[in-house]
């Protein structure tokens, strides 16, 4: 038994000697070592020895086995050194070819527009209020002024849900529910999403509104001039003509449409403004004493404007983009120049 111990042992650091790979030393190692391995069966044999012979047998194959482990742990070593260096060498990384690059988002023109500005009316004293996308009827048209019937509703194109809940049509709701919650003074601006049944290359069935409320004592019409002539001159330029128009909506009295020189001619006259030299941007009038009614303020001691501009409207003209389709179809080689 001993002999065949020698033998093993030679045969077995011949063979890890000249493996290279680790997978070659693992089989080595499970032929000899395993549980059904070569010295595992010698060492079944033990048995059958005298007493004498068996702890110095015993004591040889643990020797085997010592030799046999550290030749191929040291060779072990030396195979995953060498794989290593070569995987190394073949995963080389040439640093003269060019990188690639990483494609980085944007701001929407919509966002772009919204922030900015909620940033001039902020100079101005006003903050953000937010109100509900699905609406109540009452808030949304009848305590606007809008009562049933009012041939004005017919003008808002409504998406209605159910049970006189609708996808609000403007922004307005929030001025009330502002007004109901606050007593003057205020000044608040209320943007976000809003619906109506409408689409083509100028609308959107879903598009966005900022509208603004200001109300405390001895406002006038005067304020809200003043007011939109500071916001379009900062939007569009301080050299920006500006005037208004009388016009009318259900919730102000007095009403107008407010518009701005042309962006595009100046004022000169083109295909864009139809060669007016004006393009209209918002609506605004000074709140109708019947809206203070269903909100119980004083229409006697207090007054205030009201204004309301369509987001797109805004943006389209800012960037020189001729349809609002584009704003909403999420073209990357549109967006990539904002």
């Amino acid at each position: 038994m001993r002999e065949q111990l020698e033998q093993l042992k030679n045969e077995a650091l011949l063979s890890v000697n000249a493996a290279g790979q680790i997978e070659q030393l693992q089989e080595i190692r499970v032929r000899l070592l395993g549980r059904k391995g070569e010295l595992t069966a010698l060492m079944k044999g033990l048995g059958a020895l005298s007493a004498e012979e068996r702890p110095v047998v015993g004591q040889l194959v643990n020797s085997v086995r010592d030799e046999i482990e550290s030749a191929l742990e040291s060779a072990s070593a030396m195979a995953r050194e060498r794989a290593k260096t070569e995987r190394l060498q073949s995963e080389r990384i040439d640093v003269t070819l060019p990188g690639r690059c990483t494609s980085t988002g944007t701001k929407h023109p919509v966002s772009l527009v919204i922030e900015e500005v909620c940033d001039i009316f902020a100079g101005l004293g006003f903050s953000v209020a937010e109100g509900p996308e699905i609406e109540h009827d009452w808030y949304n048209f009848e305590a606007l002024n809008f009562p049933p019937e009012h041939p004005a509703r017919d003008m808002q194109d409504t998406f209605f849900v159910e049970n006189n809940l609708l996808l609000r049509t403007h922004t307005s709701p929030v001025q009330i529910r502002t007004m109901l919650k606050q007593k003057p003074p205020l000044r608040i601006i209320a943007p976000g999403t809003v619906y109506r049944c409408d689409s083509d290359a100028t609308h959107s069935p879903m598009f966005h509104q900022i509208e603004g409320l200001m109300v405390d004592t001895g406002i006038t019409f005067g304020d809200l001039k003043g007011i939109l002539t500071v916001f379009t001159n900062q939007l569009f330029g301080q050299k920006t003509g500006v005037r208004l128009r009388p016009s009318f909506f259900p919730f102000t009295e007095p009403s107008a449409e407010v518009d701005i020189a042309c962006v595009i001619c100046g004022g000169q006259g083109c295909r864009v403004c139809k060669n007016s030299g004006w393009l209209e941007i918002l609506g605004a009038g000074m709140v109708d004493p019947e809206v203070y009614r269903h909100v119980n303020y004083d229409a006697e001691n207090i007054s205030g404007f009201a204004f309301g501009m369509g987001i797109e409207r805004i943006a389209m003209l800012k960037y020189g983009i001729s349809d609002m389709r584009l704003l909403f179809e999420n073209d990357v080689r549109f967006l990539r120049q904002f």
